[in-house]
């Protein structure tokens, strides 16, 4: 920290609890509306695909535009936060988040749909990164575990009710898909307004230098790489002059990026922050967290609807399981660690969980049982619930105040990059897996394959209006395609066990980030002082 930055008001005293939950109120409304914008679309997206005529890998695009325009944008908002008010950075994102959905809603064609969910995602984006900041500047991560707890449960909320909300939306012939996208303004009104009214946060003065050439090539390389795994395997192959030339200029922006941010004033990712061991291991083990995760279970409704004919609402309702052990496992964890000081069992203990439950998930198939299903989406849950939230503590807890948000920042960027990779790796090997499995199929049942049937363009299927032989045929190729999904992010789960075990255990702090903030501000400024004097 600089002699340049400093508080407003003296040091701030330690807030008690009433005065955290008061101010976590806006925090915990913003990201109940981010969550049920992903979950409340989860099932009714068959159906959006359907009504407007597009292809399984528009599928998979409402979903990873969405995850890429987060992931491209969550370390700006992260240095942001760094330099400007945390409070109206949050506004700022919801306003976007609300701009999106709006647009999202009277959508009447795939483009414009997959154009507002990237404003969602931005949107999505700083309420990622920031709502983390300011838990870290008003709440010491020793009585962190306890409210990471209470957003692990208003996160799993938001992913109970919004598969069940849009399953209800969609099943409603009066209302519809489009109020899955509509729904979700008003609490972002909401969001806005608790912030204005509960949050309040000392004003840091600084020389903002934003490094905007680094802050373009970031995320012009990672869009060129996300872009790249995203189309790969679909509209050209993986051995194609569009991959070289994709990988060629993702990678040339990035190592640009690098050499500006090595020689930059105020980077957007210091790399210095890696020399860290403990943010090193924490951030790839968020990107294997994310990969894992989102990568296996974004297809889940899609299963649930194609390949166990269930209906939007009956989808949501089954996902419960897996929801209640991530709630369950989340409050738990965090209120022992509050309590005990000790977080590494929990990290470890999660990974060992989240590896089974996706090796168990790896073994369904169209004919697997609901008890076994709810058995292995549970574990998947508890294992995620105990594992996710307090990467972030371990990191936030082991570096200086003045680098909060860009540690964070860079953990969510890591972990939504690795949702975005899995979401988009996956999603292809779920086309090509169902096309070359419906086309086996129907050729041993003697029955002739319609156009597209054969490749990941195939639309996905009305499964009411198919005859009962070729529907049979349906279910078995996205039963047998999703398990393979699972299978694939299970070694992902497993490397992130590894990851986790080389993590050095420290003490959590007893102070928030704003008082380790005043603390570092009063050394740098007696330390430069002494300089002048000497």
């Amino acid at each position: 920290m600089t002699a340049t930055q400093a508080l407003d008001t003296a040091p701030p005293a330690p807030m008690s609890n009433r005065q955290i939950l008061q101010a976590m109120s806006g925090l915990m409304a913003g990201m109940f509306v981010a969550i049920l914008a992903g979950t409340v679309v989860a099932n009714a997206l068959p159906t959006i695909i359907t009504d407007l005529g597009a292809s399984q890998s528009s599928y998979t695009w409402v979903v990873t535009s969405e995850l890429l325009a987060m992931t491209a944008t969550v370390p700006l908002w992260g240095k942001l936060s760094d330099l400007f008010d945390k409070k109206l950075l949050l506004q700022l994102s919801l306003g976007m988040f609300v701009i999106g959905s709006l647009l999202a809603g009277f959508s009447d064609g795939v483009e414009l749909l997959i154009f507002s969910r990237v404003l969602q995602g931005i949107g999505a984006g700083g309420l990622t990164a920031l709502a983390q900041v300011v838990m870290a500047a008003i709440i010491p991560p020793r009585r962190l575990g306890k409210y990471a707890g209470i957003f692990g449960a208003v996160f799993a909320v938001g992913t109970v009710a919004g598969p069940l909300i849009g399953g209800v939306l969609v099943d409603t012939s009066w209302l519809g898909w489009r109020w899955c996208f509509f729904i979700g303004v008003p609490f972002a009104l909401l969001a806005i307004a608790l912030l204005q009214r509960t949050l309040t946060l000392p004003v840091v003065r600084r020389e903002a230098k934003i490094d905007f050439l680094g802050a373009f090539l970031i995320v012009a390389g990672v869009c060129a790489l996300l872009i790249w795994v995203t189309l790969a395997g679909n509209e050209f192959d993986w051995a194609s002059w569009q991959t070289a030339a994709l990988t060629g200029a993702g990678l040339l922006l990035l190592v640009a990026a690098v050499f500006v941010e090595a020689r930059t004033e105020e980077p957007v990712i210091p790399l210095g922050i890696f020399r860290n061991r403990t943010v090193t291991l924490t951030t790839v083990a968020s990107l294997l967290v994310g990969v894992a995760m989102f990568g296996g279970t974004v297809f889940l409704s899609q299963y649930f609807q194609v390949s166990l004919g269930k209906s939007p609402t009956v989808a949501g309702l089954m996902s419960l399981p897996m929801i209640l052990g991530l709630l369950v496992s989340s409050t738990v964890a965090g209120q022992l660690i509050s309590k005990t000081g000790v977080w590494k069992r929990y990290l470890v203990a999660g990974a060992v969980i989240m590896t089974v439950g996706l090796g168990l998930l790896s073994t369904i198939d169209a004919d697997t049982s609901f008890t076994l299903l709810s058995l292995y989406m549970a574990t998947l849950g508890v294992g995620v619930g105990m594992l996710m939230q307090n990467l972030v503590l371990a990191a936030q807890n082991d570096v200086p105040a003045s680098e909060l948000g860009a540690a964070t920042s860079v953990l969510s960027f890591f972990r939504s990059m690795g949702g975005t990779i899995g979401t988009s790796v996956l999603g292809a090997v779920l086309a090509n897996r169902v096309a070359s499995e419906m086309t086996e199929g129907l050729e041993a049942a003697g029955i002739p394959a319609g156009p597209g049937a054969g490749d990941g363009e195939a639309g996905v299927p009305d499964m009411g209006t198919l005859p009962e032989p070729v529907r049979a045929i349906v279910e078995h190729a996205y039963g047998v395609a999703t398990a393979d999904l699972f299978l694939i992010a299970t070694p992902c789960a497993l490397l992130a066990l590894i990851t986790v075990v080389f993590l050095k255990e420290k003490p959590l702090k007893t102070t928030s980030g704003m008082e380790r903030l005043a603390e570092e501000s009063g050394s740098a400024a007696a330390t430069d002082k002494a300089a002048v004097g000497g």
